[in-house]
């Protein structure tokens, strides 16, 4: 079989399982395989460049971010819905549909509470995905919509055009999943699944909203070029048979009666469905009907949204209790007497961060209001002052970590409170994983489950402690996958680790504000780990480079007893804390000073590669052209950075001239 033969039947192979995992919710092979074939079309398509294609399942990920959106203007307008909020009212909307139509079936859909989007296929092949916008003119976001994988690349049809509605939201699990790592990083929540859906989607780089784990429902086609339908449902089982996921469970109503029993049995199982809903949508199911009704300025009449009202209860607020997060990101909790809401029992609500509290002037003891945030998260919505008896105590965060004892700090600018210990064990695990990685300590074989497995058991309580495993290494060995052989390489890696440079311990340190670049810089003007322990933030701010930020984040973190004991550990086990630079020439710094920046496909590094080689030399990589760019090193398919530099003079090199430069 050659190769263009494989690639066809390796991308029809991929698009058939995306479709069975993602559309149907049924995969007929496990992850490893899928990952298989996914891998061997990348090589593939690495091989021949000229066979890839816009709709070939390696192209969900493609492009550099944007710096803006290109408008869209809308063919065929993308209408917003009237909302209705009672029975009633939805009794004098079938009355106003009879009096202009008479009889009439109507089509009754949940409502998703997400984004509505336009996806546009030419030949059968996606081109074209815009947000609504004001209706009439949106956003051009065809990269982010591409990183959606229940989103077709290509439909089994080769409709000369076919414009689709949809909706993107984001599951409730990916949705809580998505605060937890918000929080964790002291940056702002999302208020609910939608607002979590319209942020991801409007990111410039498309890689950002790959990992927001978006879906999507189409529930309408806006044009149609090669076929025809009478009915709005048709019209669903149309885009079903094309490949598109459409909203599920629709049933066809010919009462108003069976319209407003399906709106009840939707809201009977509202806490069940894996996604978030906020109403139930009813249209007229005949298209030469819709065509009668038509529209006003702002709504179709031959359509309303029936609006759920979001459920609240009132209990008291018991206490205010802190967790420390993984990152060491301190959240207040509060404690609830236990309460009925939205299909569970609430006994904990978040409270997010200090600023929240305040805002909502929150008091340990108050009766409080509280929903869930899009029926996911409980939350405390309101407080109802009137209930105060004086006896209300106002919350403080803890000065300490309530898990290790390290000083509690908040930056200037930002909402959340931090741990600052570098042992915390809270945050150990991630602390660990980071130590050891490659651009740290680089100990190969400890990765994130024998490092899970070693904190179970007992065998590590901190960092410094990986250098005592030795002393373990009998129960090592009995221990399940592991045995003598790992074990032996193992220890042979971290007693090979201990003679890194001092700049890859200070990264490993986890230091926050603090890369790799920025410890090399340290390397470079401090003889050793207790000399930049020892420096005022002045003399830290000397660095080039080096602001307040970066500076007091270095003096308090050696200003912590936990952290000293730590590095006291580290040198008696052995691990260099002294800089080598300028030993016997061996910190060669022929870039220092100098500004590069990677674009397009080296031919024998990764851009990874490229940058440790010029930031090993003191170079530093840039991300965009500018004039104090020094060197542009460009690949192929480089783009509108190469074109940059030629705009402004900046002498650009290819991967021959940078070997010689390196040599």
């Amino acid at each position: 079989m050659d190769i263009e033969q494989r690639i066809r039947e390796l991308r029809e192979l991929i698009t058939y399982h995306n479709h069975k995992y993602y559309i149907e919710d049924n995969p007929e092979i496990s992850d490893d395989e899928y990952d298989r074939l996914y891998r061997e079309l990348v090589e593939l398509e690495q091989q021949r460049p000229d066979l890839v294609t816009p709709d070939s399942p390696t192209q969900r990920i493609g492009g550099a971010p944007l710096e803006a959106f290109e408008k869209v203007v809308h063919i065929v307008k993308m209408e917003s819905l009237m909302d209705v909020f009672s029975k009633e009212e939805l009794i004098a909307f079938d009355r106003r549909v009879r009096a202009a139509v008479g009889d009439v079936e109507y089509v009754v859909e949940k409502k998703i509470d997400g984004l509505s989007v336009s996806l546009e296929y030419r030949d059968g092949v996606f081109v074209l995905g815009s947000t609504r916008g004001d209706g009439i003119t949106g956003e051009n976001i065809t990269q982010n919509l591409k990183t959606i994988k229940s989103v077709p690349l290509a439909i089994n049809s080769s409709l000369p055009l076919l414009e689709v509605r949809g909706e993107v939201f984001m599951s409730k699990k990916d949705f809580a999943r998505l605060n937890e790592e918000q929080e964790e990083k002291g940056e702002p929540v999302f208020a609910n699944p939608r607002n979590a859906a319209a942020g991801s989607l409007r990111q410039l780089d498309p890689k950002i909203t790959a990992g927001r784990k978006l879906d999507i429902f189409v529930f309408n086609i806006q044009r149609i070029e090669g076929s025809t339908f009478e009915t709005h449902s048709e019209s669903l089982e149309l885009l079903k048979k094309l490949g598109f996921k459409v909203i599920p469970g629709y049933k066809v109503c010919t009462t108003i009666d069976e319209v407003w029993d399906e709106i009840e049995e939707i809201r009977k199982h509202r806490s069940n469905y894996h996604y978030e809903i906020d109403g139930a949508v009813v249209k007229v199911n005949s298209m030469v009907q819709r065509e009668i009704l038509g529209s006003t300025a702002k709504a179709p009449r031959w359509a309303v949204a029936y609006k759920y009202p979001a459920e609240r209860k009132q209990t008291k607020l018991v206490d205010i209790v802190v967790n420390v997060g993984r990152t060491g990101v301190l959240t207040p909790n509060a404690v609830l007497e236990p309460v009925r809401l939205a299909g569970s029992t609430v006994s904990r609500a978040t409270l997010h961060n200090l600023d929240y509290i305040r805002m909502k002037d929150i008091r340990i003891g108050d009766t409080v209001w509280i929903q869930k945030a899009g029926d996911i998260i409980p939350e405390v919505v309101e407080v109802d002052k009137e209930k105060r008896t004086g006896n209300e105590k106002i919350f403080e965060m803890p000065d300490v970590c309530p898990d290790c004892g390290s000083k509690v700090v908040r930056e200037e600018g930002e909402s959340a409170h931090r741990c600052t210990g570098i042992d915390c064990p809270a945050q150990l695990f991630r602390s660990i994983v980071h130590f050891a990685s490659r651009d740290a300590m680089n100990i190969e074989g400890l990765g994130p489950a024998l490092i899970d497995m070693l904190l179970k058991n007992g065998f590590i309580t901190g960092i410094a402690d990986i250098y005592y495993l030795y002393r373990h290494k009998e129960k090592l060995v009995e221990m399940e996958r592991l045995g003598e052989k790992s074990v032996n390489n193992l220890l042979l890696s971290i007693e090979a680790s201990k003679n890194n440079d001092l700049s890859r311990l200070i990264f490993g340190l986890g230091i926050r504000h603090i890369g790799l670049r920025a410890a090399q810089q340290l390397e470079e003007h401090f003889a050793s780990i207790d000399d930049i322990a020892r420096a005022t933030e002045e003399e830290i701010r000397e660095i080039e480079e080096f602001g307040e930020k970066m500076a007091k984040s270095l003096v308090l973190f050696f200003s912590q007893p936990h952290n000293l004991e730590t590095i006291e550990k580290l040198k008696n086990a052995g691990v260099n804390t002294v800089s080598r630079r300028g030993e016997n020439g061996s910190s060669d710094l022929r870039f220092q000073g100098k500004t590069f920046v990677l674009t397009g496909t080296l031919p024998s590094y990764t851009r990874k590669e490229a940058a440790e080689i010029i930031e090993k030399f003191g170079g530093k990589v840039a991300g965009s052209v500018s004039r104090k760019t020094d060197f542009v090193l460009a690949g192929e398919e480089a783009g509108s950075k190469l074109d940059k530099a030629k705009e402004l003079g900046i002498t650009i090199i290819d991967e021959e001239q940078f070997k010689e430069m390196i040599k």
